[in-house]
């Protein structure tokens, strides 16, 4: 790939030097002829109008021996005129048939064609018209003696042999500046081209590592062009494919976990619920207080297994998006007592101790009270269930100028620190056995835990074993945005 790269780099460099030079040849080659051109017919047009040479042309024209006499006079001008016979001559030609009568052109047997300008000049008129494609320059003057008796035509012709002798002077120059140009340039784009493209190897081998499975390879690239900010965007793609990989492996490992706790959750109800439903259903001779017990087992059972249901359920509308959140501006203490009352009696029932202690006008906030209500019971239901009978459960509650937030202190069991940082796991447990014997499922801290997250809030537990537990919850006093849908 490199070397194909190189190579293609190596003649796109080279065809613009050869594209370039070729316009700079055809811009030289055009200005010099134009230039030479230029000076040549403003060079005429001066001499013929601007000196004595056409009034002493005509003078000469009406003696006797005209043509030797005009053949001085131009002699007297040819370093004006610029004549050199070997590339520019003048002719004296007849006015009336063109037929030459004298040159400085050292090959007399040369005669010139009736050029558009002879023609011209034949009629009388003065040309110093020229076309650039023609292979010459030329200008023609009519003299007429002053008695009017004699006509001459002056006429002056460049062969362009200057011109063809700088044009290839230039073509000399641009093919060794070409030939240099080349050499120059190739050396130069292969040190290029190794420098643009080691960080290209270097991503096409991290590539195929990549679609090997291996994401650790990483590009060196310490430039900060555009090629630095590829390789770092990419080392950047690497990592997070690699992190997302993980991800998924975690989320796969995750899944199977939450498929066989949900499978053991619901296994071990039915199971009980069976079993004990097969043995009222074979014994007919069973005590009635057995059969109740029985019966109330299965209850139990069934109300175990619904709850698992409907906690499962609450937890896959939170991952949907199809739960939402109905915001309104509610009373968080008025709250806080209703949950005191709705938990008393089980309170009681343990012998728990509730201590209530609120900030003078604790502030509304905003929103979902039903929810944050459920997370409340939830906290305070587990104080409950994990506190020996006898136990002191603690609800406290004050504000900032941002937020509100309850704590929820027990002088229960306590967590074990290794334990903390998987309680909000679904189905976690720290007391496995405990946790069945109460009716927990494992997802109502899980459950806690994604409703404060969906209001913008936090919740930490921190705990000591056989000290107690400590559950804070915070929640913002006002919406900023939108809550959009949970999950």
């Amino acid at each position: 790939m490199s070397k194909s790269l190189r190579i293609k780099l190596v003649f796109i460099i080279l065809l613009i030097i050869a594209l370039l030079m070729t316009v700079v040849l055809v811009f030289l080659i055009r200005r010099v002829q134009g230039f030479y051109e230029e000076q040549f017919y403003s060079q005429m047009e001066a001499v013929f109008t601007q000196t004595q040479l056409v009034g002493e042309l005509r003078v000469a024209a009406g003696e006797s021996d005209a043509v030797p006499r005009m053949d001085e006079v131009l002699s007297v001008f040819m370093g004006e005129l610029g004549i050199d016979r070997s590339t520019r001559n003048f002719y004296i030609l007849d006015g009336a048939t063109g037929t030459v009568l004298e040159t400085s052109n050292p090959d007399r047997y040369a005669r010139p064609e009736k050029t558009p300008n002879i023609l011209s000049a034949m009629v009388g008129e003065d040309s110093f018209k020229g076309s650039s494609r023609a292979d010459y320059m030329d200008v023609a003057v009519p003299i007429v003696s002053d008695d009017g008796e004699a006509s001459f035509v002056v006429y002056i012709i460049d062969n362009k042999q200057i011109v063809l002798s700088l044009n290839k002077e230039i073509y000399a120059i641009i093919l060794e500046a070409v030939l240099i140009g080349f050499a120059i340039a190739a050396a130069i784009t292969l040190i290029i081209s190794k420098t643009l493209l080691s960080p290209i190897q270097g991503m096409t081998k991290a590539a195929e590592a990549m679609a090997d499975g291996d994401f650790s390879k990483k590009i060196s690239v310490e430039s900060e062009d555009e090629i630095g900010i590829l390789a770092r965007t990419f080392n950047d793609m690497a990592a997070q494919i690699q992190t997302m990989l993980e991800e998924l492996k975690k989320s796969e490992k995750l899944r199977r976990e939450f498929v066989a706790n949900v499978s053991h959750e619901l296994r071990t109800p039915l199971t009980n619920i069976r079993s004990y439903a097969e043995t009222i259903s074979e014994d007919r001779e069973i005590p009635q207080d057995t059969e109740e017990e029985f019966l109330r087992v299965i209850i139990n059972e069934s109300d175990r297994m619904t709850k698992i249901v409907q906690d499962l359920l609450e937890l896959s509308r939170f991952d949907s998006g199809a739960s939402e959140l109905h915001i309104e501006r509610f009373s968080l203490e008025q709250s806080l007592r209703d949950v005191q009352a709705a938990v008393a009696l089980d309170a009681r029932k343990r012998s728990h101790t509730i201590n209530l202690e609120l900030e003078w006008k604790l502030p509304e906030i905003e929103g979902d009270r039903a929810r944050i209500e459920q997370v409340l019971m939830n906290i305070i239901s587990n104080a409950l269930k994990y506190t020996q009978d006898g136990g002191t459960i603690g609800i406290s509650s004050g504000s900032s100028e941002r937020e509100v937030w309850v704590r929820i202190e027990d002088t229960g069991m306590g967590i074990p620190q290794e334990d903390l940082e998987h309680i909000f796991e679904r189905f976690y447990r720290v007391d496995k056995a405990r946790s069945r014997e109460s009716g927990g499922t494992g997802l109502g801290l899980s459950i806690a835990k994604e409703i404060v997250s969906k209001h913008g809030g936090d919740i930490t537990i921190d705990s000591k074993p056989g000290i107690g537990t400590s559950v804070t919850v915070r929640f913002p006093r006002r919406q900023e945005t939108e809550v959009p849908p949970i999950g």
